[in-house]
């Protein structure tokens, strides 16, 4: 049996919320998306991604080739409109079938595992996370750099021929959670913040996910802050 939550909030400091997300078990597809390129732009971006994904996957397609579909089909919107500014999402996105689990993300928006333990799965697509590869600073400096915020691939921006579209697959036993999140929360939630509230068995995934939008904003709320939680029972 599969449990979940989701919320979004728009924080403290922004006016509109870019964020959006998905949840439904019978499809088994849940995912998040952060737009950006401004007001209205990044709205539109999380939106279409959402509803292509949403569309391809329901079709048949694999969740990869969604992802992909989705980004050719903003960029095409961009044209068309002839805007100046590119518009632009990260998306993380989860497939559950039966006791499996695929995650697929492009962009600095997280999956994470909870198995007693709170483990990354993804992989930000970022300038920061280029730079702890490369050892010039370390995860912790990555938190407060000031260039913290720039993705290398989102979906809208990236030429479709250089999109990395990376995914990782598992099982997913009685007991284990996914987290599906925006940068909103993992700018204010270290990772020993999220796992003190997914160990919590006497909340249930929606209340968890409340939790961790209200850790955020007490953290200072920032950003735009999309959650996530699927639990299997």
């Amino acid at each position: 049996m599969i449990e979940f939550g989701l919320l979004s909030h728009v924080g403290l400091r922004r006016e509109h919320n870019e964020d959006t997300f998905y949840g439904d078990s019978e499809l088994g597809l849940w995912l998040v998306a952060d737009g950006m390129g401004g007001h209205e732009f990044g709205e539109v971006a999380s939106a279409m991604a959402r509803d292509i994904i949403v569309r391809e996957v329901r079709g048949g397609t694999h969740l990869i080739d969604a992802i992909r579909r989705a980004d050719s089909e903003i960029i095409d919107h961009s044209r068309q409109r002839n805007d100046a500014l590119p518009m632009g999402t990260t998306v993380a996105s989860a497939r559950i079938h039966q006791n499996r689990f695929e995650v697929a993300w492009v962009g600095d928006s997280r999956a994470y595992l909870w198995n007693g333990e709170l483990q990354q799965l993804s992989h930000d697509h970022s300038y920061v996370q280029e730079l702890i590869e490369q050892g010039a600073i370390t995860a912790e400096q990555a938190r407060s750099h000031p260039h913290r915020n720039v993705v290398t691939q989102a979906l809208g921006v990236t030429d479709p021929q250089s999109l990395r579209v990376e995914s990782l697959s598992g099982e997913l036993k009685p007991g284990m959670q996914l987290l599906l999140c925006s940068d909103g929360l993992t700018e204010e939630v270290d990772d020993a913040g999220i796992a003190n509230v997914l160990r919590r068995a006497d909340l249930s995934a929606q209340e968890c996910v409340d939790q961790l939008i209200v850790a955020a904003l007490d953290g200072g709320g920032s950003d735009n802050i999309t959650v996530v939680l699927i639990r299997r029972h």
